[in-house]
């Protein structure tokens, strides 16, 4: 898809950081934008930012975790805007930032009822559109967490390699269709999605990359086709790693680099 002007551009989380940057750079594009969050304010904050025509803009509380909520929102960016071209299914939530054993299961409800049925919630509620439209792109955001798992971080990596095996599957699915299939494994990006305390080293170590670097590669992989997108601080030795180290040798070399940036306070102490 290499012409932008005038698509319809549905975001996911666009109150803030990677999401609010997707909003930036698509609108520059000449997109029409349709964007939502579960908060409004920081929704508000977006489209008030935003230089472009209001006509262009729909924007909408929804939370991505509720199907019909989705489809309502669907219906809602068909009737102001037209179908969707372009799906970034962005929305997330960060994890408990505790070790497996400390972590709560409605934690992991939590985290994979945004994290990965939001994103085939936003899949199931705007294909149709793409299909209509016979072109389109949907872009899944996973995470460099769902090309490795690291401490203290299973319930966030696990709806992230979960958002993985999904799109890729949709890849195959869609592969001979005019839909383009996109998958992101963002590095360290600096958003705010890691707000806890015991989250506060490793975000200030680790989020570094701006957002508005990877919504510019994201341009590039709609524009030319590229399925997979790894991009941000990390993101390189991570992919690398994942792909040649030994299991074993990479789960030591992950808590060698981890130990120093996660709360402990769960684990045994040590002699």
């Amino acid at each position: 898809m290499k012409n932008l002007i005038n698509k319809v551009v549905v975001i996911t989380g666009a109150g803030s950081g990677m999401g609010r940057a997707y909003a930036h750079t698509f609108s520059a594009q000449g997109c029409k934008l349709a964007l939502c969050d579960l908060g409004s304010d920081g929704l508000t904050e977006t489209v008030a930012q935003l230089d472009t025509n209001s006509a262009d803009v729909f924007h909408q509380s929804v939370d991505v975790s509720d199907p019909a909520a989705m489809t309502d929102f669907a219906d809602a960016v068909k009737r102001q805007l037209g179908p969707a071209h372009i799906v970034i299914n962005n929305a997330g939530i960060e994890g408990s930032a505790k070790p497996t054993w400390a972590t709560d299961l409605s934690d992991y409800r939590r985290v994979m009822d945004v994290n990965y049925f939001g994103v085939i919630h936003g899949c199931q509620a705007f294909l149709p559109h793409l299909r209509a439209n016979n072109e389109g792109a949907i872009v899944n955001i996973s995470s460099i967490f769902g090309l490795v798992g690291t401490p203290n971080h299973s319930d966030y990596c696990g709806s992230k390699f979960a958002v993985r095996g999904y799109t890729e599957a949709l890849m195959a699915e869609l592969h001979t269709s005019p839909i383009q299939v996109h998958l992101v494994h963002p590095g360290g990006i600096d958003t705010n999605i890691a707000r806890q305390d015991r989250s506060r080293a490793f975000s200030d170590h680790f989020l570094s990359t701006k957002p508005e670097a990877i919504a510019a590669k994201l341009i590039t992989c709609i524009r030319r086709n590229q399925p997979r997108l790894v991009y941000g601080n990390g993101s390189g030795k991570t992919w690398l790693g994942a792909r040649f180290v030994p299991l074993k040798w990479l789960s030591s070399i992950i808590w060698r680099e981890m130990r120093p940036v996660i709360d402990l306070s769960e684990y045994p102490k040590q002699p």
